[in-house]
């Protein structure tokens, strides 16, 4: 039904000529939206590019549209060929040609790596790569594991939770993991490492705080602004050319590791490529 509907639905923006296409099995109709010379631009095309469920309105803009771009393209493609020298062509062609195999050859080495490879990366391989590697992850800005709440000027239990948030008893951290339904946000145990600027971005009226100061421990920093009160301590702090934690960098290590992998595999279907190659007596050096 959509299909009858979209069709009328070209048929009333553009004229379709109906064209006889062979095929082996049978011969259909395929109405031809647009033609630039012998070139045509059929309507399965034009279907494939408009989304499904799209109002009326639109689908004409984007066929429309599509109609025009494909005509431009088809045109100049015909000027180009034209103008083009012998000795030009011969030169994209073979441009062309050689683009071809590399994505044959791209497109088989990369089925074979997705059957082969193997990507389950143990801890074990994390921490032995980042302890061998540790020069490499020198940081490039700083990180700070931090403790904060946030919540807005009208909270009532605002300083019990103050109090609280400056203690260092188990229990009453607890009642504020408790309490986190009534806070905006809230960062308490968690121990990831995050940058200096995410932290500016998280707390702005931490702004206010001198980098120098904020980039040393702190059991205790409170800012207020127009959205409530911030309460936040500075618990660990990595500058610049520190060593990257390995908590921080951990997915990067693993993707280094694959990269390894699939390069040695590479060179390994290479190496069997040619080694089957000349054992078969097809690749032979004169």
């Amino acid at each position: 039904m959509r299909k009858l509907l979209f069709t009328t639905l070209l048929l009333t923006l553009v004229s379709c000529e109906y064209l006889q296409v062979e095929t082996k099995e049978e011969v259909i109709n395929e109405p031809v939206i647009a033609s630039v010379r012998e070139k045509k631009l059929y309507l399965s095309e034009l279907e494939s590019v408009i989304p499904k469920g799209i109002a009326k309105q639109d689908s004409l803009v984007i066929a429309k549209s599509y109609i025009t771009s494909w005509a431009k393209q088809q045109l100049f493609v015909q000027k180009a060929e034209i103008n083009i020298s012998q000795l030009q062509s011969d030169e994209i062609e073979k441009l062309v040609k050689a683009y071809r195999k590399s994505l044959y050859i791209n497109d088989y080495k990369e089925r074979l790596i997705k059957q082969q490879l193997d990507t389950v990366v143990t801890q074990e391989e994390i921490i032995t790569y980042y302890s061998q590697n540790k020069e490499n992850f020198k940081l490039n800005e700083e990180l700070l594991q931090i403790k904060f709440i946030h919540f807005g000027n009208d909270f009532i239990d605002k300083k019990e939770t103050i109090k609280k948030f400056q203690s260092d008893k188990e229990e009453d951290l607890e009642d504020l993991e408790n309490a986190t339904i009534n806070f905006k946000d809230y960062h308490l145990r968690d121990s990831s490492w995050v940058t200096y600027e995410q932290v500016l971005e998280k707390i702005p009226p931490i702004r206010q705080e001198s980098k120098d100061n904020l980039l040393k421990i702190s059991k205790f920093i409170q800012k207020e602004d127009s959205l409530g009160v911030y309460l936040v301590a500075i618990k660990n702090v990595l500058k610049r050319n520190d060593i990257a934690p390995i908590s921080y960098i951990k997915q990067n290590i693993k993707q280094l590791i694959l990269h390894k992998r699939k390069l040695e595999l590479i060179r390994d279907i290479e190496k069997k490529l040619i080694d089957d190659a000349i054992k078969n007596d097809i690749f032979k050096e004169y």
